[in-house]
């Protein structure tokens, strides 16, 4: 990237946050950014640690699994957030601090199960299929609290709350009512100890932090568009 160009985007997208949150009413502590940093060079990672950022989402597992080995004198927080194959839990369950993308309890289970016991429990987002898209991943708000119960008492887990990727909207009505849906299904589960709403992108970031977003992914508003 150009010398300026991730100092900037970095120091416009923490004051775009920061008016969000302010125009809200939350707690500037209680979200947080996640940098999406899937398909870019490890450099760009570097030089977003530098300048403040620690917590990174990676979807590809080999990719993310070279990153992590370039950058381990690095304190990163990596968050998986890609669809997860059954034959790829263990390394998941091995080498990451997130993962954002669970919505079936056999994975649940086999991260479980693999997550090696020295390490601190691994921290789990349901993902929810909150537009009811056929294309997209996700379980359903009927399947939810069943799924929320059964993960939650797995040892090696902790679970945290929920994480959608609503349908692509520039229509902020609907972009509000989407997120909206997320927190109330998280209100719903009743389960104190859930304190994650992993919601929001670079497109719709300010809708998901006036509806409750701790957590907004965003990649091109840090890194720019993807070549």
């Amino acid at each position: 990237m150009s010398e300026r160009q991730l100092p900037d985007n970095i120091t416009n997208l923490l004051a775009r946050v920061s008016s969000a949150v302010e125009k809200s009413q939350r707690n500037p502590q209680d979200v947080n950014i996640l940098a999406v940093s899937k398909t870019r060079p490890a450099g760009d990672i570097r030089e977003a640690a530098a300048l403040g950022l620690t917590d990174f989402g990676e979807n590809y597992l080999q990719e993310a699994l070279d990153k992590m080995a370039e950058l381990q004198d690095l304190e990163l927080c990596w968050h998986f957030i890609g669809p997860i194959q059954s034959n790829k839990t263990r390394p998941i369950a091995e080498h990451f601090d997130w993962v954002h993308s669970v919505d079936r309890l056999k994975i649940a289970r086999r991260l479980s199960e693999q997550r090696p016991p020295e390490k601190p429990p691994l921290q789990i987002c349901l993902q929810v299929n909150i537009s009811e898209e056929e294309s997209k991943s996700g379980v359903t708000l009927a399947e939810l609290p069943a799924l929320a119960q059964a993960v939650s008492a797995l040892p090696g887990l902790t679970l945290r709350g929920l994480m959608a990727i609503p349908a692509a909207t520039a229509d902020t009505e609907q972009q509000h009512r989407a997120f909206a849906a997320l927190r109330k299904a998280l209100e719903a589960l009743d389960m104190p100890h859930l304190d994650t709403l992993s919601m929001g992108m670079s497109g719709d970031l300010e809708a998901a932090i006036a509806e409750g977003s701790t957590l907004v992914r965003v990649g091109t508003d840090i890194f720019g568009p993807r070549g």
